[in-house]
């Protein structure tokens, strides 16, 4: 029972990492990068959609993408969509086929908003890890309870706990770190 409690946790603080990997990739640093648009949410027939679904999405120079849609009629709701997006920083241009979007040059009060923003998102992965790690505690408080298993076996669990818990939340300000020092890179 406490491996299978161990075990379920180790694989959810990995989800979290992951998905606080994946925030820091939607990100703008100084180069434009596909990710930053796979999660934006279009209206697509009254259902949202993230663009990553409905078009292919390409930088074919360093500071430029170009999203080609599966469905020409989805166009005109991908762009409405780009258009409402916040912290995108630039103006789509549409030619009936693809979008093109061409990123400006990050300004240094712009960095350090990217820098902000990815501190929030680094601090919502760690808390995520915590519930996790608040959680499986419960878990291993209530096998406890009913006897499940001793006492010297629920504290070796814990420590265990306490231990992947720190590797996590190290591996998340280890990205944060990388993230920041790629976003104030001029």
């Amino acid at each position: 029972m406490i491996q299978q409690i161990m075990a379920e946790a180790k694989e959810k603080m990995d989800k979290a990492l992951d998905a606080t990997k994946e925030d820091f990739a939607s990100v703008r640093t100084g180069r434009a990068n596909p990710a930053m648009f796979q999660k934006i949410m279009i209206d697509y027939y009254g259902t949202p959609t993230p663009l990553g679904q409905l078009a292919g999405i390409q930088n074919p120079e360093a500071r430029s993408i170009m999203i080609s849609p599966y469905d020409k009629s989805a166009l005109s709701a991908i762009e409405k969509a780009l258009l409402a997006t916040p912290n995108l920083g630039a103006q789509p241009n549409s030619d009936g086929n693809v979008i093109r979007i061409n990123l400006p040059e990050l300004t240094e009060e712009r960095r350090k908003e990217y820098v902000k923003l990815t501190r929030d998102k680094a601090e919502q992965g760690r808390v995520s890890v915590r519930n996790i790690r608040r959680k499986a505690k419960e878990d291993l408080e209530a096998v406890k309870k009913d006897g499940g298993a001793g006492e010297d076996d629920i504290e070796r669990a814990e420590k265990e706990l306490e231990a992947i818990t720190k590797a996590h939340v190290d591996k998340i300000d280890e990205a944060l770190k990388n993230k920041e020092a790629e976003l104030l890179e001029v």
